[in-house]
């Protein structure tokens, strides 16, 4: 452990973690303490809200919801999106619950309530800023922090370089690397039919993708629901048959 001290004298001291521009960094670097703050606060603000409206119209709810609860969960969500089953649903589980106690929804699980109130998992809204924040970078409306590489396939269009971890030594620097935006961001855009990756206005972009991401089925890890997969995108895009063999999730 190494100790430093400032220029007018007083230690500055090691720590576990540090709260930075609202997010937790860990020593360690894991997301873990930020994923499960910021699901504290989104579960504080959701019972300040039903403590306040005695309404559960849906319309209303929705719009309190997405308005005082999501921002809170998706703050900065390309930096530290998890990867892992257990972050995934515990993020989650702030929607489902709120969810569950809009009027019409008692009886509807947690998958046909997202249809029936026309949401995204969050999960699904990760992933989407992860794409629009890399058609930024593209676009250079933003610094290619991560230095992301982009390149012209003659038989695919316009791709990303997903960096090759082959060469990491650590496991567990390979672990945090491949769940880092700067191999997801290449993998999520891949997946992303050709024309959409050509899109260059932004505007344009956001809408086409939302329509391209309500195609692809949405069934975000939940416990004691059986799931064909992580329900991650890229899993969803493997063959580019998923909506053959889902479309019956989309009715």
């Amino acid at each position: 452990v190494v100790e430093y001290s400032t220029d007018s004298g007083p230690l500055i001291t090691p720590t576990d973690r540090v709260r930075d521009l609202g997010i937790t960094v860990c020593s360690n670097l894991s997301w873990r303490s930020h994923i499960v703050n910021i699901t504290k606060r989104g579960r504080r603000m959701a019972q300040w809200v039903f403590g306040v409206f005695t309404n559960r119209d849906p319309t209303l709810m929705t719009t309190v919801y997405k308005t005082l609860i999501r921002g809170i969960l998706e703050y900065c969500s390309p930096l530290w999106n998890p990867q892992t089953v257990g972050d995934i649903q515990l993020l989650e589980s702030v929607q489902r619950s709120f969810t569950a106690k809009v009027s019409g929804m008692k009886d509807l699980d947690y998958w046909q309530r997202l249809k029936a109130l026309d949401i995204m998992s969050l999960q699904r809204r990760r992933e989407r800023y992860s794409l629009i924040h890399m058609h930024k970078v593209l676009r250079e409306l933003v610094p290619n922090e991560t230095g992301v590489v982009f390149y012209q396939s003659s038989r695919h269009g316009l791709k990303a370089e997903v960096p090759n971890l082959s060469r990491v030594k650590s496991k567990r620097t390979s672990t945090l690397y491949s769940s880092s935006f700067g191999t997801i961001g290449p993998k999520l855009w891949n997946c992303l039919p050709q024309n959409l990756r050509e899109i260059e206005d932004p505007a344009m972009f956001k809408h086409e993708l939302d329509l391209f991401l309500r195609k692809v089925p949405d069934l975000p890890p939940t416990p004691g629901y059986p799931a064909p997969n992580k329900n991650g995108l890229l899993e969803w895009c493997v063959g580019y048959n998923y909506l053959k063999r889902w479309s019956h999730y989309m009715r």
